[in-house]
């Protein structure tokens, strides 16, 4: 996929990540240390370039134009307060596990992507292991955009085969006998 790709990082204790068309990727410091590696940032790294090469945002545009018309044409004939209440249950029944669904094609990708670019996409279940013990309270999944650290996980451990098998395929060094970029700098990776 072709993209001007930038990465910046924001100073901020949060930990979160983000992609805006074009390929530029917000990183907030926060989350470097739950990274922990290269591999660990490579996850946070694909995971975001799989958000940009599978067009969510896109697809977030479209239906939220897509709601919005129908609300307008609704509030012809229905009363507003009752779209308040269609508008809460969309969200729930549709919104929100579309989000997740979105989510989770860009964890399924990005550890594709990552795979094929050398890293190792076994890290990832480290790094989504230090996420969740880095959630202070966390919403039920069905009131969230994005699964759970949990299922993440589940999820990645039904991938792994698969990715690294992309890995293998790639003609990529072993990870044993390759320097780190972190250890280069004095940093465990």
């Amino acid at each position: 996929m072709e993209a001007d790709w930038e990465v910046h990082v924001i100073e901020s204790p949060e930990c979160n990540a983000f992609v805006l068309p074009g390929g530029k990727i917000f990183v907030f410091s926060g989350i470097l240390p739950i990274t922990e590696s290269e591999d660990g940032l490579a996850t946070v790294l694909a995971h975001e370039i799989a958000h940009q090469y599978a067009r969510h945002t896109a697809e977030q545009i479209s239906r939220q134009l897509l709601a919005t018309v129908a609300l307008v044409v609704a509030s012809l004939f229905i009363d507003p307060s009752v779209l308040d209440l269609g508008r809460i249950t969309g969200n729930l029944l549709l919104a929100l596990p579309n989000s997740r669904d979105c989510e989770s094609e860009a964890d399924q990708l990005g550890l594709t992507f990552m795979a094929a670019a050398c890293y190792d996409p076994r890290q990832a279940i480290g790094f989504w292991e230090r996420m969740r013990a880095e959630e202070k309270v966390a919403p039920p999944q069905f009131l969230s955009t994005h699964p759970s650290s949990a299922s993440r996980i589940d999820n990645i451990r039904k991938w792994l085969p698969d990715a690294i098998d992309k890995r293998n395929t790639t003609s990529c060094p072993d990870p044993l006998l390759t320097d780190s970029f972190f250890s280069r700098f004095g940093i465990s990776g």
